[in-house]
């Protein structure tokens, strides 16, 4: 008979790097995953990782037992996704991180009513505005917003966005409304998390560097400083397509403004898509497309 204790510990520490990585994606402690990780070495009368105080490595045997127990796993995942698949109902956990805001006012809904159509499915939603690691972290995927680096994830385009350079109808009336670029320079500009904002001139990308006059890392706090007219503000469709659409806000340097980027939904690509993550990723994408 097979022994699987210890297992599952062992291909987390390989595949997350550590063994606090492989105990917070376990979601046990270290010390379990450490126990567990020993007895299988015991049991196996092998040593499968040298462990030193900066990191681990795989010794041969660890190598080849990690190749063949990874492929039995997977295997095991196939065959339980291809049960729900036959079954229709998609069971398990859903593991979800999205950034604040857009979380919040957007995805949470979503997938609110997605648990509502596929009541088996249990969720963890993690709302942060920090790029986490999809694959040592264990999530099932990822919301990203604008442009993607380049990774080994796999993407799917959600929606298009726009990002707006806008100002209330009382600043302008105080201070004017900038026609070039080389005006915005003599205008109060009311930073986010980056530094600079972005253009296209003449078909060329260019960046517009921030002063040190008014920073906050919330796009609820910047809309409120430009809807009081507190300066300038350049923030995506979802935060200001209303308070446009009333009047309250005015949209500045349209010729200028960049070709609209995405909403990307993101997910391993060394993992089974199964039946509930394949699922969730259609309805959003005909729910947000």
């Amino acid at each position: 008979m097979v022994h699987w204790d210890g297992i599952n510990e062992f291909i987390c520490v390989v595949e997350t790097g550590s063994f606090t990585a492989a105990a917070r994606r376990l979601e046990v402690s270290v010390a379990h995953v450490s126990r567990r990780l020993s007895q299988l070495e015991d049991r196996l009368g092998a040593k499968l990782l040298y462990r030193t105080t900066r990191k681990l490595r795989l010794t041969e045997v660890g190598q080849m037992y990690y190749h063949h127990t990874r492929k039995v796993l997977d295997g095991l995942a196939e065959a339980e996704r291809l049960v729900s698949a036959m079954e229709g109902n998609p069971v398990g956990r859903l593991r979800i991180t999205a950034p604040v805001y857009y979380g919040e006012h957007f995805l949470a809904p979503l997938v609110n009513d997605f648990l509502l159509l596929h009541p088996a499915l249990e969720l963890d939603m993690v709302l942060t505005n920090q790029t986490v690691d999809l694959v040592q972290e264990g999530f099932d995927l990822a919301i990203r917003l604008g442009t993607l680096d380049s990774s080994s994830l796999m993407c799917r385009k959600l929606a298009r966005r726009t990002q707006y350079l806008c100002a209330a109808p009382a600043y302008l009336e105080r201070h004017g409304t900038p026609t070039t670029l080389a005006e915005l320079g003599r205008h109060k500009c009311l930073a986010g998390t980056v530094d600079h904002w972005r253009f296209v001139v003449r078909g060329q990308p260019l960046s517009f560097r921030l002063g040190n006059g008014w920073h906050c890392n919330s796009g609820l706090a910047l809309k409120d400083a430009a809807i009081k007219g507190l300066g300038i503000v350049q923030l995506p469709d979802y935060y200001v397509q209303e308070e446009l659409a009333r009047g309250e806000l005015v949209s500045l340097l349209d010729p200028y403004r960049l070709p609209d980027d995405g909403v990307w939904v993101l997910y391993p690509h060394n993992r089974h898509l199964t039946p509930k993550v394949r699922l969730l990723v259609d309805f959003l994408v005909e729910r947000l497309g």
